[in-house]
């Protein structure tokens, strides 16, 4: 079972690493702190913790230089890419019910020579719609809620959010969204007021966020769907296809239209990458 020491030692550093807010951790033991590196890397939030780390660095609970830390500092170096706050490239953004996505590129279409419509609010809707799909295929992840918060705190006030709440309706994201806006403030310490968008908080947006770093490790150490035996019959990896059923119908209820598209595509998706 996922420990919750490991839970809120992660919080704190991710708060500490992204939000420079530098908080007390709890003490646990070396494969616990393990754990959590790993979670942090599966996650691609390892720049951030490592940030959190070196923030932290003097806190009596943690020896930073334990080898399981210079190991994953280390890693980090060589394979992780940190966070942008919000500047990159979202022209692949797309959704997978071709109705809704039809809409995605109306919106996309009669903005872009809009003078009202900033350039920032077209930003902040492709980085809802992103983590829709990163939530309806991976659970919600850390690392796109992080770059929702920072390009919030650093360019909150230049976008359009009467624009946005419109936009947002019609492509049936106002609860997805509210999700966001949800563990931006029970895990990173966000304000209401930050968080425009939102009209009211998603009550199993904690149990949801808890339930997606469960299976982080489990979901990208078994990620194949179908495979071809030896003898060319079709083998499906029933426990991931179950795994992603049960993660559709949890997000079903926040757009059916687009958990329903998304999981059948994802399946479409599995089954033309079986090897010839």
């Amino acid at each position: 079972m996922f420990n919750y020491i490991i839970n809120n030692n992660l919080f704190r550093l991710l708060r500490a690493g992204a939000f420079a807010e530098k908080e007390s951790l709890e003490p646990m033991s070396t494969f616990k702190w393990n754990r959590l590196l790993q979670i942090a890397e599966v996650q691609d939030v390892a720049e951030v913790v490592k940030a959190g780390l070196t923030r932290c660095k003097d806190d009596r609970c943690i020896d930073i230089n334990n080898p399981v830390f210079s190991a994953f500092f280390e890693r980090t170096d060589t394979h992780h890419t940190g966070i942008s706050g919000g500047n990159i490239n979202y022209g692949k953004v797309r959704l997978s019910n071709s109705y809704l996505n039809w809409r995605l590129k109306k919106i996309l279409k009669e903005s872009a020579n809009n003078e009202d419509v900033t350039k920032e609010s077209l930003q902040l809707l492709l980085m809802i719609v992103h983590n829709t799909n990163q939530t309806l295929n991976r659970g919600i992840t850390l690392k796109g809620i992080i770059e929702l918060g920072l390009f919030l705190r650093n360019s909150g006030h230049k976008v359009n959010f009467v624009a946005l709440e419109s936009w947002l309706h019609k492509l049936g994201l106002v609860r997805m969204a509210n999700l966001q806006g949800t563990v931006l403030i029970e895990f990173l310490h966000f304000d209401n007021d930050e968080i425009p968008f939102m009209q009211r908080e998603e009550p199993t947006g904690r149990y949801l966020t808890q339930k997606s770093l469960v299976h982080t490790a489990e979901d990208t150490a078994e990620n194949w769907h179908f495979r071809m035996r030896t003898n060319g019959m079709v083998e499906n990896n029933n426990r991931v296809l179950r795994r992603n059923l049960r993660r559709s119908m949890r997000y079903m209820r926040f757009n059916p239209f687009e958990t329903t598209s998304n999981f059948f595509s994802s399946f479409a998706r599995s089954l033309s990458e079986i090897e010839e």
